[in-house]
């Protein structure tokens, strides 16, 4: 039976039977026509159109099933943009209103088959954030447009500049902690999709038993300044400002003087010296005192 002519009766009878929503399964969108009931949808689909039509479709189905599903998000996050903002909403509503629109692109015809899995594409692509509750899904649309990111940017401008010097401070704190976290995750990651083998525990220093102690003293000692006399037995003057140093010491006394060890007859006798001056030295001496007591004999 031919199609109606737009203007007749039968053509204002058809849409206003046609008017509203009718359901989502007797939708055809290769064609863009919608049934009213099974049997029209069976007659549709035998129908010599619809057969000429799935036959360019099916020369190259995922190219028509990939512009379907993009035309789909587009005029979602559209209505989700411009009706609720950024807003948090349940995800149900927004898509009652989509399908208000007879014309619009029908979920049967993407690559989608239920709304959860499309709230959750939209989710991990960064479009809007998602979350599952009691209630069901609920988003949020992402404003990534320049004239809110430099509103945003503004905005957190002013806030760290009205922030006093001490939330700043934990602020940035706190960002530095989730950058290392993210850091460590990902180092993680990429250790456990190379090697099988844990990445390595930071046990920290550790003491041995048997090692020894170290003791740090911080006060100063005072080092004994000791002169030492000469082996010849030569007495230093303990102020050398009253020295006279054109004045020489007389070697003799000095010798006679000094510390001699006893003897097993009694007498002392001196130190033999250690140069070979003061050997000669002493040599003269006691070549002298000899003669003196053969004299005095």
């Amino acid at each position: 039976m031919p199609r109606a002519e737009v203007g007749t009766p039968k053509y204002l009878a058809n849409k206003m039977k046609s008017k509203g929503l009718q359901r989502l399964r007797w939708y055809c969108q290769v064609c863009q026509k919608q049934c009213r009931d099974a049997n029209g949808f069976k007659c549709h689909i035998q129908s010599e159109a619809h057969l000429r039509q799935m036959l360019v479709v099916g020369e190259n189905a995922g190219r028509h099933i990939a512009d379907y599903s993009s035309q789909f998000q587009h005029d979602f996050v559209q209505l989700l943009s411009r009706r609720f903002g950024t807003k948090r909403v349940k995800a149900n509503t927004v898509y009652q209103e989509f399908i208000q629109d007879k014309h619009h692109q029908h979920m049967n015809s993407t690559r989608w088959v239920t709304l959860t899995e499309f709230v959750k594409h939209l989710g991990r692509t960064g479009v809007a954030r998602v979350d599952e509750t009691e209630k069901g899904w609920f988003l949020a649309w992402i404003d990534n447009t320049p004239k809110a990111l430099e509103k945003q940017e503004a905005a957190l401008k002013k806030e760290r500049s009205t922030m006093s010097d001490e939330q700043r401070e934990r602020l940035l704190i706190a960002e530095q902690i989730e950058r290392a976290k993210a850091e460590e995750e990902e180092q993680v990651a990429s250790g456990s999709g190379s090697s099988g083998s844990p990445p390595p525990v930071e046990e920290g220093l550790k003491r041995e038993d048997g090692a020894e102690k170290v003791v740090l003293s911080l006060s100063t000692k005072r080092i004994a300044a000791t002169t030492t006399a000469p082996s010849v037995g030569l007495k230093l003057n303990a102020n050398p400002l009253k020295a006279n140093p054109l004045k020489r010491p007389n070697i003799f006394k000095t010798t006679a003087s000094g510390s001699t060890p006893s003897t097993s007859s009694g007498t002392k006798r001196p130190v033999p010296p250690q140069s070979a001056a003061e050997r000669l030295i002493f040599e003269d001496q006691e070549r002298k005192r000899r003669k003196m007591e053969r004299d005095a004999a």
